[in-house]
């Protein structure tokens, strides 16, 4: 049982027919962002060509001007993270449908800023990891080993640098996680 964004997620164990599988998530995630008002060609949910692959699963999409955007990382496969991320999607469009939320709210928790390729990556730089770095284990440990040294109560401590810090890996925690 995985706990995304407060939400409790079964894991699914995909074995066989992982592409057909990988379709139909991305057809499942299609679907309901167009009952909330998504066109359907304002999503785009790139597909893995070998959906066993240890890759990152992201979708992106346009409600009115806001750009929004969620992925999944922490799966040991795409298809496994592209369900974790239709399962997020599904229920926090289910959450609108169902008035327990706004659509703004719905928007705010996935709305991204026009520039957060940029953010991201000088954040990557930050911790000196590379410029395609997806494995958020590695910017984890990164992120404790600086902290450590940063920290303000710590003699080499520098208030300034360890909010940098802070900041850095909220961004990418929200990409990669």
């Amino acid at each position: 049982m995985l706990k995304i964004k407060g939400h409790e997620i079964g894991s699914v164990a995909v074995k066989g027919a992982s592409n057909r599988r990988a379709i139909q998530f991305q057809n499942n995630i299609i679907t309901i962002l167009r009952k909330i008002g998504v066109n359907e060609n304002d999503i785009d949910i790139p597909l893995e060509r070998l959906a066993m692959k240890k890759v990152k699963a992201s979708a992106t999409w346009w409600l009115g001007d806001d750009r929004m955007h969620y992925s999944h990382n922490m799966q040991k496969n795409y298809v496994e993270n592209l369900y974790v991320l239709s399962r997020v999607i599904d229920i926090e469009a289910n959450r609108v449908l169902s008035g327990d939320i706004t659509i703004d709210d719905f928007i705010s928790e996935f709305k991204e800023d026009k520039d957060v390729h940029q953010k991201r990556q000088e954040a990557r730089e930050f911790f000196g990891c590379d410029h395609d770095e997806t494995d958020f284990t590695v910017i984890n440990e990164k992120y404790k080993m600086l902290s450590k040294e940063l920290h303000p109560d710590k003699p080499t401590g520098d208030l300034e640098k360890f909010k940098e810090l802070n900041v850095a890996h909220k961004i990418l925690k929200r990409e990669l996680t």
